[in-house]
């Protein structure tokens, strides 16, 4: 299948992102996780979809003048909104996983008519919790470990707060399989840069509800130990929905692919 990449320069930022495939446009959208995570679904989709994924501000294949700078969700869903104008686009459908479920909550916020529907799929919206207090702190310790003991040191934290058995190689800070160079500085973005801003970030309810955009809260359904799970249970009830659920867990579209394509298909026309 042919993929075409593109770049787009953007204030302070190259993005570079992925087109392939046919038919009504949607966009894939992970952070910290890059548009190479995104392949299997991606292709799984592209029949019967234009599917776009990108790299994150910051992450792999997007590079920032100011390597130092904070990925807020509004910058992202700024980007996403950029990728779409450059693309001659009014909308699309999003499926955001995790952080990029963060982002797309920010988009059709920010963004109102840019969105058909959005699925959120695990956004860590630990703002929404009743224990907030605790993950907050819980995220500001991570941190605090990564610039203190290193990656390897904040990561097992992180998989330990969130919920992950040890060696679950779903977890959305980290790839499967041997992480690559560039995995271990997306990595440390991702502590140093990333994930308060994140975490912190608290969905306008009113702005969701109003619409236009369709808003589907996911989740895995093998997530129920997560804190993610948590979280996408408490937005979908401040939405006044029930989530969706999708194969596998927090990274369940990286481990069944065609199974996961298969269930957003159904979600995106509206079952």
């Amino acid at each position: 299948m042919t993929t075409a990449t593109h770049f787009l320069e953007r204030p302070g930022v190259r993005l570079r992102y992925e087109v392939r495939g046919s038919g009504p446009l949607l966009l894939l959208v992970g952070a910290p996780m890059a548009a190479a995570h995104f392949v299997p679904l991606a292709e799984a989709l592209a029949a019967d979809h234009t599917v776009v994924t990108h790299d994150p501000r910051g992450i792999s294949g997007s590079v920032l003048d100011d390597p130092t700078q904070d990925s807020t969700p509004e910058l992202r869903a700024d980007d996403v909104a950029a990728i779409l104008d450059a693309m001659g686009a009014e909308s699309a459908d999003l499926f955001g996983s995790s952080g990029g479920a963060v982002t797309g909550l920010a988009l059709v916020a920010r963004h109102p008519g840019r969105v058909r529907t959005l699925v959120a799929h695990e956004p860590p919206s630990v703002e929404l919790l009743p224990d907030a207090a605790e993950q907050r702190a819980a995220v500001d310790d991570m941190i605090e470990t990564f610039h203190r003991a290193g990656l390897e040191a904040a990561f097992a934290k992180f998989m330990g707060n969130a919920g992950f058995d040890e060696g679950d190689e779903d977890a959305p800070a980290g790839p499967p399989g041997e992480p690559s160079e560039q995995d271990l500085i997306d990595g440390a973005r991702f502590f140093a840069h990333e994930l308060r801003g994140t975490t912190r970030f608290v969905p306008d309810i009113a702005a969701l509800k109003a619409g236009p955009a369709r808003v589907v809260i996911g989740v895995g359904v093998e997530s129920g130990q997560l804190v993610t799970y948590r979280t996408s249970v408490a937005l979908a009830e401040l939405l006044g929905t029930v989530p969706a659920e999708f194969p596998g867990d927090h990274g369940g579209f990286m481990g069944q692919p065609e199974e996961f394509a298969e269930v957003l298909r159904k979600v995106l026309a509206g079952g």
